[in-house]
C-alpha cells in the first residue's frame, strides 16, 4: 500500500521543544509549556529570548539582548544599494526577500546560529521600513538606538515616534505570530539549514514561501472582504449572498485547529481597541459566518482564524494590504530561525523525501 500523502497530511518530519499547536483544544503553546494567553503581552525580545534559549531572559539578559538588537538594526551597504535599485511597484514580500538578501551576501556559508538571529531579526524590521518610505519617494529613516523593537519598526516607518498605544499593539501582534510550530516557511528554512545553508538564505526562503497566497496572503484577503462587507448591519446578507454564490469566508477554518484560533481571540481583543469601527465590522460578519457555515457544513471546523481580525490591527498602524504578509515574516523570523537552529542542534540530516513514481513501465529493458 502507497504511504503517500498530499501535502504530507499527518506526516511527522520533525521533534521540537519551541512550540506546539493542539488543534483539538485549540491552543498554542509556546516554550515550557506557555500558553499563548499567557505571554502574549510580553515584548518581542523577551519572546525571541524564550523561543531561542528556552526559557524567558533575565534582566540582564533582556537588556543585552535589546542592546545586540538595536547596534544590528542599520542596513549595510549592499542592502541600501538593493533598496535603491527595487521599483517601487515591487511587491513588498520581493523587497523584502531582495534586502535580506543582500544584507547577508558574504564569503562563504557559516552555520545557522541564534547570533545569526539575532541580525537577521533586528534587520528584516528595517528592510520593511526602509522599502515602505521607498515605495512613498521617501529615504530611510535610520534606527534609534533608544527605541525597542517594535517601536524603532514604526519610528522607521514615520520618522516620527509613535504611541504607546499603537507599540503596544504591534508589539501584540508580532508577539502572536512569533511561531506557529512547523508550517510550510518554518519547513521551507528547515529544508535549507538541512542541507548546510546559512540562516540568511533559509530565511529567504521562508519568505519566498510565505509569499504564496495559499500561506501569507489571507490577511489581505478577510481584510478586503471584510470592506466589502461594509457595515455591521450588511453583515448577515453579505456572507449568506456569498456562500450562496459559491464565495469563501476568509479568515475561518484552518488546517491544524478544530476549533477557535487562540491568536484569534487575542486579536480581536487588540482589534477592538486599536480601529473600533473596524472591530464593529467584523464581529458582525464572524457572527453571522460562523452561524452560516455552522449551519451548512455541520461536520466541518470552520471557526475564526489568526487572518481575520488581523488586517484592522495592521492598517490602523498604517501598513498598507500587500505590506501584510511582510509584517507576519517580519515576526515570524523569531520562529524560524529558532527551528533552523533546534533542528541541526539534533543532528537533524539533510531533509530528502521521497517520491512515489506513478508513470507507466519502460517499454522495454534497455540491454
Amino acid at each position: 500500500m502507497s504511504a503517500f500523502q498530499s501535502g504530507l497530511e499527518g506526516v511527522v518530519v520533525a521533534q521540537t521543544e519551541i512550540s506546539e499547536v493542539d488543534g483539538e483544544r485549540g491552543r498554542l503553546i509556546y516554550r515550557g509549556g506557555n500558553l499563548i494567553e499567557g505571554v502574549w503581552q510580553r515584548n518581542v525580545p523577551e519572546i525571541a529570548h524564550l523561543l531561542w534559549y528556552g526559557r524567558f531572559p533575565t534582566a540582564a539578559e533582556l537588556a543585552d539582548l535589546e542592546r545586540v538588537l538595536a547596534s544590528r538594526r542599520a542596513l549595510n551597504p549592499a542592502a541600501r544599494a538593493a533598496l535603491a535599485g527595487l521599483p517601487v511597484d515591487a511587491d513588498p514580500m520581493d523587497a523584502l526577500r531582495t534586502l535580506l538578501s543582500a544584507a547577508g551576501a558574504g564569503p562563504g556559508c557559516p552555520s545557522p546560529s541564534i547570533d545569526q538571529a539575532k541580525t537577521i531579526t533586528a534587520q528584516a524590521a528595517t528592510a520593511l521600513a526602509a522599502f515602505w518610505r521607498h515605495r512613498r519617494g521617501l529615504p530611510p529613516v535610520e534606527p534609534c538606538a533608544e527605541l525597542g523593537h517594535a517601536e524603532n519598526l514604526l519610528y522607521m516607518m514615520r520618522g516620527e515616534r509613535p504611541t504607546a498605544d499603537e507599540v503596544r499593539w504591534l508589539e501584540a501582534y508580532l508577539v502572536i505570530t512569533a511561531d506557529h510550530a512547523l508550517s510550510p516557511s518554518t519547513f521551507t528554512a528547515q529544508i535549507v539549514g538541512s542541507a548546510g545553508g546559512d540562516l540568511w538564505s533559509a530565511i529567504v526562503a521562508a519568505i519566498s514561501t510565505l509569499k504564496g497566497p495559499a500561506h501569507g496572503g489571507a490577511i489581505a484577503a478577510a481584510t478586503a472582504m471584510l470592506a466589502d462587507a461594509g457595515t455591521p448591519e450588511n453583515a448577515e446578507r453579505f456572507v449568506v449572498d456569498l456562500l450562496d454564490r459559491g464565495g469563501r469566508l476568509m479568515g475561518f477554518g484552518h488546517r491544524e485547529y478544530r476549533v477557535y484560533d487562540p491568536r484569534a481571540r487575542l486579536l480581536g481583543a487588540v482589534c477592538r481597541e486599536a480601529n473600533p469601527a473596524f472591530h464593529e465590522v467584523a464581529s458582525a460578519v464572524e457572527e453571522a459566518a460562523l452561524r452560516e457555515l455552522a449551519r451548512r457544513y455541520p461536520h466541518r471546523p470552520n471557526f475564526t482564524n489568526v487572518d481575520f481580525f488581523a488586517g484592522g490591527i495592521l492598517s490602523r498602524l498604517g501598513f498598507d494590504p500587500d505590506f501584510f504578509a511582510c509584517v507576519f515574516a517580519a515576526a515570524r523570523v523569531v520562529g524560524w530561525s529558532a527551528h533552523v537552529v533546534e533542528y541541526l542542534d539534533r543532528g537533524g540530516r539533510i531533509i530528502s523525501p521521497k517520491s512515489e513514481w506513478i508513470g507507466p513501465e519502460p517499454a522495454s529493458d534497455p540491454g
